[in-house]
């Protein structure tokens, strides 16, 4: 199953520059025309301060808000829109869960479990956590095809262990975790389960129901979505449980002289003007997702990664990094060129029109089980074709004398 059409006039940037190939969505994506519409005519038509007001301006800017996060809820099986809480970002809702929730059930001895392929959002708030208190963080390793296997987790994950956390997708490998199967081995073991899903709810059909976790979560701006607005995802009792890590305006419920009352989830953990416009462009970033189906863009990204792995792997002098089967991987390919910095062959493919990652990707534990100080990321989504991809494994192949060997 493909994409029921061509989408790429969907999206403005790519019309207003033809120049450009774009593979570095897994850093950001595109926006398509219906998202930045949503959001200019929200701003035109209905922009007022949310649950405060009683006048319309007001009631039809909460009524925006929350049917964002029902669309949220639908986007990810979820039982209640209440278990949507809107954020900055995935750092953010990681960070809400590092602070809110683990930090304070942390004894001296307890573990954390994370994974080596982590990007840093999903490292050091569990590393601050630890240090704080005395636990332990171990990090579950990969193996030589960059996969991170179930006995693996199965020998880390110990009965002091509080939190199991990983990503759903690597930025860096594409590799898709077994994240069900994880996640069960933490819950047989009494551990909470936290899904970054920043990399895979873009490309893959999420429930959260079949995935069993206790929270995920994700930005919108890698889901065709704008930037400044993330979601956490908590079973309710679990956001039940969790303290507020800002406190201010909208989530109060009586404030006295020394002491003061929460509101219920999710309303508590939003202090503050939340990012309304933002949800309003989330939300319609979702309904586009949903119009194309979640199913065709996951076979648009197997179609497309297979390609790029068949053409990338005929220019002389380069080496991909993850050797995962395409059925478990989504749209991003890492690599090097022989003899070259990953900087250097960014800039000469950019010298090309074409947009790609040069770094470590905030993933440096994973870099370092690589052997490598950084690499060259392509990452692709909906709107990308074919002849983009021809057009980087020709760059790379111009490319080798000039910048490789």
């Amino acid at each position: 199953m493909t994409l029921p059409r061509n989408v790429r006039d969907d999206f403005p940037l790519l019309g207003n520059r033809p120049e450009v190939v774009y593979l570095d969505s897994a850093a950001t994506s595109q926006k398509p025309r219906a998202v930045l519409e949503a959001m200019q005519r929200f701003y035109q038509t209905s922009n007022a301060n949310v649950r405060r007001g009683v006048h319309r301006l007001g009631e039809e800017a909460t009524e925006a808000l929350e049917q964002a996060r029902e669309a949220v809820r639908r986007l990810l099986r979820a039982r209640s829109a209440r278990e949507v809480v809107f954020t900055r970002g995935t750092t953010e809702s990681i960070n809400l869960v590092a602070q809110g929730w683990l930090l304070p059930r942390l004894q001296p001895g307890d573990e954390i479990v994370v994974t080596e392929l982590e990007h840093h959002s999903n490292l050091l708030p569990w590393q601050r956590a630890a240090a704080e208190t005395g636990a332990t963080l171990k990090l579950v390793p990969l193996s030589a095809t960059g996969e991170v296997r179930v006995p693996d987790v199965e020998r880390l994950v110990g009965p002091r262990t509080r939190l199991v956390a990983f990503s759903h997708a690597s930025n860096v490998l594409g590799t898709i975790l077994p994240a069900a199967r994880m996640a069960r081995v933490a819950r047989e073991r009494g551990a909470a389960v936290l899904i970054d899903a920043a990399q895979s709810v873009a490309h893959l059909p999420v429930d959260v129901q079949e995935l069993g976790c206790d929270f995920l979560a994700f930005s919108g701006h890698k889901m065709l979505g704008p930037t400044g607005i993330g979601v956490l995802w908590g079973r309710s009792e679990r956001l039940d449980e969790m303290e507020p890590l800002l406190l201010g305006g909208g989530m109060v419920r009586e404030v006295g002289e020394d002491r003061s009352t929460w509101l219920d989830s999710p309303w508590k953990l939003e202090a503050g003007t939340p990012p309304i416009a933002e949800a309003v462009g989330l939300r319609a970033a979702i309904d586009y997702l949903e119009t194309l189906g979640m199913d065709s863009v996951r076979a648009h990204d197997r179609e497309l990664l297979a390609y790029a792995v068949e053409r990338l792997a005929a220019v002389p002098g380069l080496d991909l990094h993850g050797e995962a089967a395409i059925e478990t991987r989504i749209g991003v390919l890492s690599f090097a060129l022989r003899g070259a910095h990953p900087h250097d062959v960014a800039a000469f493919l950019d010298q090309r029109g074409i947009c790609v990652r040069a770094g470590n990707h905030c993933a440096q534990p994973l870099m370092r089980r690589l052997g490598a100080t950084g690499t060259v990321r392509a990452s692709f989504h909906v709107y990308n074709v074919r002849r983009e991809i021809d057009a980087l494994a020709e760059a790379l192949e111009a490319a080798r004398p000039e910048v490789g060997r």
